[in-house]
């Protein structure tokens, strides 16, 4: 098991072991506070993009590098409106989507899908089935983040089930300590779904 998590580092620089060991860090934080309900987690969460990011560029991988950077950008969009405040009191409180946020968030999703697609087409990737996973992950992914901007929790479904699709994929690429990532992720979603819902009970009930 140690040699499968250190078999991928073999040849890897220290700057590099460090950073992706930054990402795993940053990204398990992120996903923590924003179980609490944190600011944090988009400070954390920009951290572990940005250097995802730099790394998927310095590797040559263009296509995730713009993949990550589109999350980068949905991240500030979150930080945004969890910031705001009226009379001391969060502008933007737990609730779940309604009938039009349901149907953003679906055209969101095959939005994310086709451009993410077109990026791949764009740097003449060739797209094995995995990538095809990773393209139907993005969607997920992304209007996940925009649910979470939005403070609704079904943001909490999309991660568990997006985290469960692509956990056994990084294992399978012997991407180790993604994989490792992507399951305390998904272990992380879904107690962070059953506290949200004890909070949008409790608030409900007032």
């Amino acid at each position: 098991m140690i040699e499968f998590f250190l078999n991928a580092y073999k040849n890897a620089s220290t700057t590099q072991i460090v950073l992706e060991f930054a990402v795993f860090v940053f990204g398990i934080l992120s996903v923590w506070f924003a179980k609490k309900e944190n600011i944090w987690v988009y400070p954390t969460g920009l951290i572990a993009t940005i250097i995802t990011t730099y790394l998927l560029f310095v590797a040559g991988y263009l296509g995730d590098m713009m993949i990550n950077g589109y999350f980068s950008i949905m991240s500030v969009y979150g930080w945004y409106k969890w910031a705001r405040k009226e009379n001391e009191a969060d502008v933007v409180a737990i609730s779940r989507t309604n009938t039009r946020e349901k149907i953003i968030g679906i055209a969101l999703f095959f939005v994310t899908i086709l451009v993410v697609f077109g990026i791949y087409n764009f740097f003449d990737y060739e797209i094995k089935k995995d990538n095809y996973i990773d393209i139907f992950a993005s969607g997920i992914f992304f209007t996940g983040m925009w649910y979470m901007a939005l403070k609704k929790i079904e943001n909490w479904t999309l991660w568990i089930f997006g985290d469960i699709i692509v956990t056994p994929i990084y294992a399978y690429r012997g991407l180790g300590m993604l994989s490792l990532q992507y399951l305390i992720f998904t272990i992380l979603a879904i107690s962070a779904y059953l506290e949200w819902r004890k909070i949008l009970n409790k608030n409900n009930r007032r």
